[in-house]
């Protein structure tokens, strides 16, 4: 990879908002997921990403999820079991044409009953989609 290239996998891992130090827990982890995308998150974290296994309070989710992976409201709220107040869950998904392709309407009606609202869907892997993830708001 090219040092453009590796700075243009920074920036895309920077659209996520986290910063060096950050704790970001990693779910749904599997071989099609983007390694690029991975290594350069963590680069931008200083650390490694936290396992399923690890209890830690993370500052963020990466939630990778395919459509054939069971129950979206189950793992996002498995997501939020970690996740510190004011954390976001970023959901990526398979792009459209993807063996997994999971359809925004989908996570727009999983998210809710999750408690979650979708903010922000910047582009952030070739062939993964990115949904920012947030907890609603306390009235």
């Amino acid at each position: 990879m090219s040092e453009a290239d590796a700075a243009t996998d920074q920036n895309l891992a920077g659209k996520l908002g986290f910063k060096n130090g950050d704790l970001i827990q990693e779910l749904g982890y599997d071989d099609d997921v983007d390694f690029d995308f991975r290594a350069n998150l963590e680069a931008l974290i200083g650390s490694e990403l936290l396992t399923e296994d690890d209890q830690e309070v993370v500052d963020g989710v990466i939630l990778w999820w395919r459509n054939d992976d069971g129950d979206l409201i189950d793992a996002l709220v498995d997501a939020l079991t970690t996740l510190d107040e004011g954390g976001v869950v970023w959901l990526l998904t398979p792009k459209s044409g993807r063996e997994g392709y999971v359809a925004p309407n989908d996570i727009q009606d999983a998210a809710p009953t999750a408690g979650l609202h979708s903010t922000t869907s910047p582009g952030v892997c070739e062939d993964w989609a990115a949904a920012r993830l947030v907890a609603r708001r306390k009235s």
